[in-house]
């Protein structure tokens, strides 16, 4: 048994390859009983500054795991900045215990700093890093990844950096001209953030996890940052998942 949150589907093809029984977080969030007992239970989820979303700390407090075995995968696309770590000590302070924490490299879906393109063309080996993670749970290993100091430093200067800042700041959209209020952008949001009002997508970000589904999502690119992208013209998807698949994941209509 494995609970997943994905936006562009990186962390749902982790977990495809993980378990065959693998269950949204933003649906399982619906239902007021959490509780869940397997030999193994597993969550997989991106990080985004480094740390789980909002609503997979809100799964993981909430929820009541009767397992031996509590394992964590993240995804990532730069540096994780002793993400693993990071989470444990989350885990920990819910009053539970993980006994595998580790992380995946993959696209990095952050527009502002990354092209598309050319993530999707860097081989990240992302198949061999698959195989040791499912190695390691199968084998029941006990790890936590270790941060280096270099991944320390660049959490606190993540920090550092919005601690001032509007907590908005990483989710700031625009809806151009060219939208046409098909209402993908509406079923793709883990947040219900989203609405078609006169034609056009509207925003209430009060429950926004910053997971740019909606972005990456709309067929005709008209929802983008209001800071400049590094390619505004590539949008992202993994291979190997559909829409249809993120919508069932995330649709809170």
């Amino acid at each position: 048994m494995v609970f997943y949150f994905t936006a562009t589907g990186n962390s749902l093809y982790v977990a495809k390859n993980l378990d065959k029984e693998y269950i949204s977080i933003p649906q399982a969030l619906k239902n007021s009983e959490l509780s869940f007992k397997a030999e193994k239970i597993g969550i997989v989820c991106p990080v985004y500054g480094h740390e789980m979303p909002k609503m997979v700390k809100q799964f993981i407090s909430k929820a009541k795991f009767e397992t031996e075995y509590l394992y964590v995968v993240l995804t990532y696309g730069g540096m994780h900045g002793g993400a693993a770590e990071i989470a444990d000590e989350y885990i920990k302070s819910t009053g539970k215990k993980t006994a595998y924490v580790n992380t995946v490299i993959m696209v990095d879906n952050f527009l502002p700093n990354f092209d598309m393109i050319q993530q999707q063309a860097v081989d990240k080996n992302v198949g061999g890093q698959l195989e040791q993670v499912k190695a390691d749970i199968e084998a029941g290993i006990h790890k936590v990844q270790k941060a280096s100091l270099k991944d320390r430093m660049v959490h606190k200067c993540y920090l550092m950096m919005v601690k001032n800042a509007d907590e908005t700041i990483w989710s700031k959209f625009k809806v151009k001209e060219n939208c046409i209020g098909c209402g993908v952008c509406t079923r793709v949001c883990p947040g219900g953030c989203i609405s078609v009002s006169d034609g056009t997508a509207q925003y209430n970000l009060a429950n926004c996890q910053a997971c740019y589904a909606c972005v990456h999502a709309c067929v005709h690119k008209a929802i983008g940052f209001t800071i400049k992208e590094a390619n505004p013209d590539a949008r992202y998807r993994h291979q190997s998942v559909t829409l249809d698949e993120i919508i069932a994941a995330n649709n809170q209509q």
